[in-house]
């Protein structure tokens, strides 16, 4: 079995205060990596805080021998983002290494939710991620190396009733993720996302208490210990939960191609089933792929 390791790396786990930020955060720091703890100590509807949380997590990973350092701050306030950055650059060099983890939950329904609820959820999940890689993107262009984690969620990349927000964050962080790899790989970032399935206290009330013994956040961290080292691939979706890893992909269905005189809602119904058929099926590297397949189409069409 090859050995996953790691050669003077510094990381910034997000939202490490608790769940799985925290197994994150403390099983990088037994592998030697340098970590900083940032949790804001909110809620989970992210009201409330208080530093206290990243502190006490950053004593116990002291009292095993590993080096880690507390940033209370919210991944929503830019300034004290960067200078997150800046004080663990100033006390070990570089950062090598962000896993955006930060998160809260308002769920509603749709049409009990108020607007400030789903712009909350947004700002801390997308903006936060957004804030916190912006913060780290030109020292890692410089040093022509890093590795970026985003958390998405089953709910983004599947839907569930009663969080249009949270499921439009984290769907958006997967968009994100593709973005952020096509400017990134070349520079040797390396931007993936892991998709989570655990017990904590984001999901303690909405899972079945048999589900949730089984759902323990350490069986997730080995997926986010993989996408944070040397050997990670780029723009790859990894699901964990329960001891189970899996990934999820964007794919779309080779289609039909329609000629001008026949672009209609009638000719769509008429050819739904073809367009749907998942024959053949592709991922594309870049957003131009879908494009191409189209005049390809066309093409083949209007030879035939």
């Amino acid at each position: 079995m090859s050995t996953v390791e790691f050669n003077d790396r510094v990381a910034i786990v997000t939202g490490a205060g608790a769940g799985l930020g925290k197994q994150h955060a403390m099983e990088l720091a037994r592998r030697g990596v340098k970590v900083v703890v940032n949790d804001f100590g909110g809620a989970r509807d992210g009201t409330g805080g208080s530093a206290t949380v990243a502190e006490q997590v950053v004593a116990e990973i002291e009292a095993e021998g590993g080096e880690a350092m507390a940033a209370g701050c919210s991944v929503t306030d830019m300034p004290a983002v960067e200078k997150m950055v800046a004080d663990a650059i100033a006390k070990w060099g570089h950062v090598d290494i962000l896993v955006n983890n930060a998160g809260v939950l308002r769920d509603k329904s749709f049409h009990k939710m108020g607007m400030e609820d789903f712009q909350f959820v947004m700002d801390v999940h997308l903006t936060g991620s957004a804030n916190c890689t912006k913060a780290v993107w030109d020292h890692m262009r410089e040093r022509q190396y890093g590795r970026i984690v985003m958390t998405t969620s089953s709910t983004g990349l599947y839907g569930n009733f009663g969080q249009v927000n949270y499921g439009a964050a984290k769907l958006a962080l997967v968009g994100m993720m593709n973005s952020l790899h096509q400017e990134g790989a070349g520079k040797g970032i390396h931007t993936n996302c892991i998709s989570p399935v655990a017990a904590t206290r984001m999901t303690e009330d909405i899972m079945p208490e048999e589900a949730l013994k089984l759902l323990v956040p350490e069986a997730v961290t080995p997926a986010v210990v993989y996408l944070c080292s040397d050997g990670a691939p780029s723009k790859t979706i990894l699901t964990a939960g329960a001891g189970g890893f899996a990934a999820a992909k964007i794919l779309e269905t080779e289609g039909i191609w329609l000629p001008e005189a026949n672009r209609n809602a009638e000719a769509i119904a008429e050819n739904i089933d073809q367009i749907l058929d998942e024959t053949g099926m592709q991922e594309y590297a870049n957003g131009g792929g879908q494009g191409g397949k189209f005049f390809r189409r066309m093409q083949e069409v209007m030879k035939g």
